[in-house]
């Protein structure tokens, strides 16, 4: 399954990584926090939208990330 940055706020264009707080091989649940991000406003923890292993990532800490990009995927345990 695919991980992409939602929108939080309506005027929302993207945000940064700050940190992963799973390293890849992990295994998440779902609604588990698995990065935090910052937009304009505030600090906010992505939660994963499945259970199962984050097996990639694709943005490193401190990258710009626009809404909907894919940042993540999570395979089924």
């Amino acid at each position: 399954m695919q991980v992409i940055l939602p929108k939080w706020g309506v005027s929302m264009q993207d945000a940064v990584l700050i940190r992963w707080l799973k390293p890849v091989g992990a295994p998440v649940v779902e609604g588990e926090p698995i990065a935090e991000f910052e937009t304009d406003k505030v600090e906010v923890e992505l939660e994963s939208p499945a259970s199962g292993i984050l097996t990639q990532v694709y943005v490193t800490e401190d990258d710009t990330v626009d809404v909907g990009a894919v940042i993540a995927e999570i395979r089924e345990a």
